[in-house]
């Protein structure tokens, strides 16, 4: 199972980004969850065991899955937490 953590900064609030989020990842068969932050930023948990379909996501969300949404930086790491079930959209 690959696990990472993205953290997206730019126009990602407030336009529908965790919803195309959410949808992105539902059509992929990826696992995890979005969240908006207090500082203006998203951050993604996204697993998966298909190394090919994590990457797209991660291609398609540095793209901005909202057409009125716009990623200014993605940061992409590693990361290691619960397997998750579905993808769910927080807060």
């Amino acid at each position: 199972m690959r696990k990472v953590k993205l953290k997206v900064t730019g126009r990602v609030q407030g336009v529908g980004f965790r919803y195309a989020t959410f949808q992105l990842a539902n059509q992929l068969g990826i696992k995890g969850n979005v969240k908006n932050e207090a500082d203006g930023s998203v951050t993604i948990d996204a697993q998966s065991d298909d190394h090919l379909k994590l990457q797209k996501f991660i291609h398609d969300v540095r793209q901005s899955p909202s057409p009125f949404g716009r990623v200014d930086y993605l940061d992409v790491t590693l990361a290691n937490f619960p397997d998750l079930d579905d993808f769910k959209i927080l807060n």
